[in-house]
């Protein structure tokens, strides 16, 4: 039975908003790993088996997040520009801050700046090649920017469309959509891509197949996409009254299923459909005021420090290595007392560019122009929903 539709005035999403920063969390722990900081080969094992899905998993909500929020608040009397404007003043104050400190960081350890790849970097197009040294360039997590600067490009123009489907065809969208995040690690596996240049050790896949699976714009669109027909869907009247634990409960198998299926369908495809059904589920709980502790001040505080602390926790993990050694393993114990002291950093770090450069520069940079003749629905800037912004 289709659950009724909201009203358009419900645009805070304060659960949607302390999801992000568990998705947040997974990425952290999820790269805690490259940094090899445990002695005991036991623990190594677990640790990665329990977290090695949580980059993947957290860059895929993020992902269908944001088409899902921008989808959601998206309003009739906005315009292409004042969107970008509001988009690029979110997202791109915070990334140059980072790319600085990147910068700052490789000097100090003597490391070598290559011009063409931190270019790309500075200006968000370095997923659009597979060669990892420019994707995973300066701050390397600023790959995911590159795709959500196409999202944002697309969105006034990918809403017209999607606002034109039926209501009774949306649930076939999203499936239509599903399915192709499924055919696209086919097709990656049987064609014949370039074998040479390194191979992703925690992947066991080329540079190439890496690039078409997981990292190339186009590609991750689908996920943007996507969280755009659910919003829909639930705007339209037609969710299916899913409630959030057992979503969550799905969301788990999927991330538990990724151990055992091949490796280019572990990274999207394999939780696309449980996380198309979560962020739905706590947006309508929302809505209906259910109680949860993601509603709660503190988990909405960080929340929307998440985009910080997405993009200074990778820095923070390598460098804060680095001082101490970066050979250096502990035991168990000490380990994870290391990596919460790195997670406090990050929160920290994360505070001070939220309070001092995120926020006030939205608040400069976002304000509306002058209000033009051309009109197309886009969102206003109050829900956060990406780590990108």
């Amino acid at each position: 039975m289709a659950a009724a539709a909201p009203t358009q005035n419900a645009l805070r999403l304060p659960s949607l908003t302390g999801m992000r920063i568990i998705a947040a969390g997974m990425i952290f722990f999820f790269h805690a790993q490259f940094e090899s900081i445990f002695t005991n080969h036991t623990t190594t094992s677990i640790y990665n088996g329990l977290l090695g899905q949580g980059g993947p998993t957290g860059v895929g909500f993020f992902f269908i997040l944001s088409g899902f929020v921008l989808t959601w608040s998206a309003r009739q009397d906005d315009t292409p520009r004042r969107f970008w404007r509001r988009r690029i003043a979110k997202i791109y104050p915070n990334h140059v801050v980072t790319f600085l400190a990147a910068g700052v960081l490789l000097l100090a350890t003597v490391q070598t700046i290559h011009l063409g790849p931190a270019l790309a970097n500075l200006f968000l197009l370095q997923a659009w090649t597979p060669n990892l040294s420019v994707t995973l360039s300066m701050n390397p997590v600023a790959w995911s920017l590159s795709c959500e600067a196409l999202f944002y490009l697309l969105f006034p123009f990918l809403l017209r469309r999607v606002l034109r489907i039926r209501p009774e065809r949306l649930w076939l969208c999203a499936f239509v959509l599903l399915a192709l995040m499924w055919l696209v690690p086919t097709v990656v596996s049987l064609l014949p891509l370039p074998t040479d240049g390194p191979h992703i050790p925690w992947r066991n896949v080329s540079q190439w197949q890496f690039w078409l699976a997981y990292t190339f714009p186009p590609v991750r669109a689908l996920d943007f996409v996507l969280g755009m027909v659910m919003a829909r869907i639930v705007l339209s009247g037609r969710w299916i009254n899913l409630r959030l634990a057992p979503a969550l409960v799905l969301l788990l198998a999927g991330f538990l299923a990724a151990g055992v299926v091949p490796t280019l369908y572990r990274m999207v495809a394999i939780t696309a459909l449980p996380m198309a059904l979560v962020i739905p589920a706590a947006a309508t709980a929302d809505v209906r005021g259910d109680r949860s502790f993601l509603r709660r001040r503190t988990w909405v505080w960080l929340g929307d420090i998440s985009f910080a602390f997405y993009l200074w926790h990778r820095l923070v993990l390598k460098y804060c290595h680095m001082l101490v050694g970066s050979t250096h393993k502990w035991s168990t114990l000490p380990g994870l007392g290391m990596l919460l002291l790195a997670l406090a950093i990050t929160i920290g770090l994360s505070h001070l560019l939220y309070k001092f450069v995120e926020v006030p520069l939205m608040r400069r940079l976002a304000k509306p122009r002058p209000r033009r003749t051309e009109a197309v629905a886009t969102p206003p800037p109050a829900p956060s929903e990406t780590p990108a912004g």
